[in-house]
């Protein structure tokens, strides 16, 4: 015990440990600006590539069902053989995939990029945070946590508008550019400032479940983004539907008969987890179907360019940091289950007052509903984190985040595939392409900004017309559902969740795995 306690006193004297830091804040930061980047970019590839709105998905959805599927295998990877090794590796591979990206020139090369980069954040992630205990004593891990949580915080509203700016200078392969050096400062800093650390005892990966896990998401995903196109009763879609559902029990059962397994399924059974992860899974699928239509809309709708679609997200943004940074002091006077339910009421009011957007509403309207939006997610996101992780005993503290962040990452792939697809296929079903070729009308009906293209080269004002009302009215169904779900989840909330208040330092003192809520509320 003495030894111990004289190595956490050495750790906490070694000047370098700050450094260290800087290199985990490198990481997350690259992180950060991919998550809202390529939002961004879409309408632009759309354009230059020709990508249908279903490609589009799988651009933004190739990452997160990768980042989902290995998450926990990643972490027990690091635990085993060295989380500063596998961080640099996962860096390299994040590399990698940037590389692609920029030397794509073609949907199918930007998708493939795209689940590369997946893989590698898949693996910083989790490790750049569960190196934190081994770097800080409890006295100086909540400003630790603090810093690495703002860099995350940071990357979401610098991703549009650096994103914006490069777009407008630059070719739409300029996004990927920039993940380049970051990662590559990254894994220098790694190299030379990290300790390594591990933990041999960790569970083993299970390569069967994690199969599983990947290929039922992935079919899943596919059958939502492509049933659109070719229709629910579609024999490959149902078959999908069918194969996907099956991969997942089988996960289920799997887990459940391991004696450590890898997605601890029975921490589901704890009242308070289930529902604070059902509350944070909600909040990502709403956050990240918005993130898709809202783009589209600005840039081709409004007729903002690539800069200024960026900064007109930023009431968003902002919202939503202010509200997380605040969300902590509030749930410590009121407790966790009534600031969750009022960020959902909050959220489900700014969602169904968006869905009465109409063409000619104008920017101020959706900067109103935008703000209120972000202050919905801020303040029932970390609550609800930060609540999942306190139902839970201390020794099950880790194998907890990592379900809920996986959780999370599957909310944000379904909700960008069934949001999407929605609004895909009110937008075909709504655009009037009367008079029109049928191939051109074919191109025109894949997504608003081949509409804006097919209509100046025919020089049809009419049909840029009905895109645009086309696409406001099914983002505006996206909106109403969005709303319902906020607030039939907000009920859930508000009926059976505990009502326990957190006070945010001592919860990251005595809970290390607290690193992990308050940094992925940024992601």
């Amino acid at each position: 015990m003495a030894t111990v306690t004289q190595q956490n006193n050495d750790v906490r004297r070694d000047p370098r440990r700050w450094w260290a830091l800087g290199a985990l804040v490198a990481s997350m930061l690259t992180l950060g600006f991919d998550t809202t980047i390529l939002n961004v970019a879409l309408p632009t590839m759309a354009g230059d590539l020709g990508a249908s709105t279903g490609q589009q998905q799988w651009m933004a959805d190739a990452y997160v069902i990768v980042f989902a599927a290995l998450m926990l295998p990643a972490g027990l990877l690091g635990d085993r053989f060295g989380r500063r090794r596998m961080l640099i590796v996962g860096l390299g591979i994040f590399l990698a995939g940037s590389v692609a990206g920029v030397l794509a020139n073609d949907v199918n090369w930007v998708i493939a990029a795209r689940t590369v980069m997946g893989v590698g954040a898949a693996l910083i992630t989790p490790l750049a945070l569960s190196v934190l205990p081994s770097l800080f004593g409890p006295d100086e891990r909540t400003k630790a946590v603090g810093i690495i949580s703002a860099a995350s915080s940071l990357g979401l509203p610098l991703g549009p508008i650096i994103g914006g700016w490069l777009l407008n200078h630059f070719w739409w392969g300029s996004v990927f550019l920039v993940n380049i050096p970051m990662a590559a400062i990254g894994i220098a800093a790694c190299v030379f400032l990290l300790p390594e650390t591990s933990d041999p005892a960790s569970p083993k990966v299970d390569t069967l479940s994690t199969a599983f896990t990947a290929a039922g998401l992935g079919a899943l995903i596919y059958a939502i983004i492509e049933a659109p196109s070719r229709g629910w009763g579609h024999p490959l879609i149902v078959s999908m539907l069918i194969g996907s559902t099956i991969l997942i029990a089988a996960l289920v059962l799997r887990e459940r008969r391991m004696a450590r397994p890898m997605l601890d399924m029975s921490l589901l059974t704890h009242r308070g987890f289930l529902f604070n992860t059902l509350a944070a899974t909600l909040v990502m699928f709403v956050l990240s179907g918005l993130l898709f239509v809202l783009p589209q809309y600005l840039q081709a709708v409004l007729g903002n360019d690539a800069l200024g679609t960026g900064v007109r997200l930023l009431p968003l943004m902002g919202g939503l940091i202010v509200a997380a940074r605040a969300a902590q002091p509030v749930v410590a006077r009121f407790g966790s289950r009534a600031v969750v339910t009022a960020g959902l009421v909050v959220l489900a009011f700014a969602a169904l007052l968006g869905s009465r957007t109409t063409v000619d509403s104008g920017y101020g309207f959706t900067a109103l509903w935008l703000s209120v939006t972000g202050f919905g997610f801020g303040f029932s996101v970390v609550p609800a984190m930060d609540g999942a992780l306190g139902a839970l005993p201390r020794d099950r503290a880790g194998s907890g985040a990592g379900l809920l962040m996986t959780m999370r990452q599957v909310g944000a792939a379904i909700g960008i595939a069934l949001l999407g697809s929605l609004l895909a296929s009110t937008f075909r079903d709504r655009l009037d392409v009367t008079g029109l070729p049928a191939k051109a009308a074919d191109t025109a009906g894949e997504s608003v900004v081949a509409a804006h293209i097919v209509g100046q080269k025919a020089g049809s004002a009419d049909l840029i017309s009905s895109a645009n009302s086309a696409y406001v009215h099914g983002m505006g169904l996206v909106l109403l559902v969005c709303g319902i779900a906020a607030l039939v989840t907000a009920l859930l909330a508000a009926a059976f969740l505990p009502n326990t208040p957190v006070a945010p330092a001592t919860k990251e003192d005595e809970n290390p795995a607290m690193a992990t809520v308050v940094a992925d509320a940024g992601q």
